[in-house]
């Protein structure tokens, strides 16, 4: 069956013009989570060969930008680097491509090269979803989605708490289109965190004004906090309860 599962996307990709059979994982993932829209701006680390960037450029129709360490063939109104997705050199490429506001999405579909020790592959996998990451949080506007290939394994739940605290939303995902037999899993994250802020933090603010919904409002160096029951002028210290991508919620602290 596996092999019959492999054989159906290889063809369809093959016959629908798409580079590798990963272009349906992509549009799979994309059909569930909702991850590009038309007009974002992409950027696929290790796009190499190029299926995701072909079926990215597709949903999106937006600026496309992939990076790889070989040469990627030309995409039609796909711009590609040839670079290593860990050096500040290739960061800043990517960065005058897309512009000073950031990508609305970052994807990587990246895989180690296999040695079949399970656990120095599953090691490797986790470090390129780790540099993945590291690259998404900068590169992604406030509110901005992610999606990281990672070998399923002992280091996964880590990993996957790491990027929680980037992100509203956080799934992880199969689709159709792997292979029955594979480790290897999507995380998903949606509406990126810029801000340091996390839930459960303790600040001393000062109520700045009263908002629409009566709720004050109090700035933790940029950016936004609404704190109920309080007034103008009053100092207090809270404890935040929610994170959004542009602003917070929080209580005051009896």
């Amino acid at each position: 069956m596996a092999r019959n599962q492999k054989d159906y996307f290889y063809h369809k990709a093959k016959n629908a013009g798409y580079r590798s059979r990963a272009s349906y994982k992509l549009d799979q993932i994309n059909t569930k989570h909702n991850v590009i829209k038309p007009g974002d701006s992409v950027v696929d680390l290790g796009a190499a060969p190029g299926g995701w960037l072909q079926m990215a450029k597709e949903l999106s129709g937006g600026r496309v930008v992939g990076v790889d360490l070989q040469k990627i063939k030309p995409i039609e109104d796909v711009e590609t680097i040839k670079g290593d997705i860990t050096r500040d050199t290739t960061l800043k490429k990517i960065e005058e491509i897309i512009g000073e506001h950031g990508a609305d999405v970052v994807i990587c579909d990246a895989a180690p090269n296999l040695t079949g020790s399970w656990e120095l592959d599953h090691g490797r996998s986790i470090g390129l979803s780790e540099s993945a990451l590291a690259i998404a949080k900068k590169l992604l506007k406030p509110g901005g989605n992610f999606v990281v290939k990672v070998f399923q394994g002992d280091m996964f739940k880590d990993f996957l708490d790491e990027a929680k605290e980037n992100f509203v939303y956080l799934r992880s995902f199969t689709p159709r289109a792997s292979r029955k037999e594979s480790a290897e899993i999507y995380v998903v994250g949606k509406k990126f965190l810029s801000t340091l802020i996390k839930k459960g933090q303790e600040y001393d603010v000062e109520i700045l004004e009263i908002g629409d919904q009566r709720d004050g409002i109090a700035r933790v160096g940029d950016f936004v906090v609404f704190v109920p029951n309080t007034k103008v002028g009053q100092h207090v210290r809270v404890q935040i309860t929610d994170v959004k991508p542009k602003f917070a919620f929080a209580n005051i602290i009896e």
